[in-house]
């Protein structure tokens, strides 16, 4: 099932390490994104804006098969 606006998910760290996105950045992910539900709030191409609620942080651009649905 595609993701979609709205939907909730979560990253899936064994895709999101050693990612290019990963070596571009701060590799030490905080392990909100991988335990509680962010919401999608925007899709462009292979790439979807995650905004997680918990904790004041920024939106995330992730790689759409770096997120699983949130269960």
């Amino acid at each position: 099932m595609p993701i979609k606006r709205g939907d909730m998910v979560k990253a899936v760290k064994e895709k999101l390490e050693n990612s290019l996105e990963a070596r571009a950045s701060d590799v030490r992910f905080p392990p909100y994104i991988f335990e509680t539900p962010g919401e999608v709030v925007d899709l462009s191409g292979d790439y979807a804006l995650i905004k997680w609620g918990i904790v004041p942080t920024p939106n995330i651009w992730l790689r759409i098969d770096q997120v699983e649905p949130f269960s």
